[in-house]
């Protein structure tokens, strides 16, 4: 499955209980359709302390969300948009449907 984020792209999150909330995107998985969001989702785990100089205890962490509950949002206009694609000498060139400007 296609999704229309890419990683390190700067993101709004458009549903859910952090709705509102921009962040980068650290990770993304086309095949179950999800990424994670800087600051966003994030789960509490208790860990076992691993090798013996590594601490155990409580971490904080992102969890991923579904890829349809955030929106691209453009760096030109600073306002979230649909991405779109442009081809120029044989390249696809993804751009903002607002500003029409190439995102990256």
């Amino acid at each position: 499955m296609k999704v229309h984020v890419k990683t390190k792209d700067e993101v709004i999150v458009i549903a859910g209980k952090d709705k509102g909330v921009k962040g980068k995107v650290l990770n993304v998985n086309p095949a179950k359709n999800r990424v994670t969001v800087e600051g966003v989702a994030m789960v509490t785990k208790h860990q076992k302390s691993r090798a013996q100089g590594q601490p155990g205890g409580i971490i904080h962490k992102e969890a991923a969300i579904d890829a349809s509950n955030v929106m691209l949002v453009c760096q030109k206009c600073g306002k979230p948009s649909r991405s779109g694609v442009r081809i120029e000498d044989g390249k696809k060139i993804r751009t903002c449907k607002k500003c029409n400007q190439q995102i990256d």
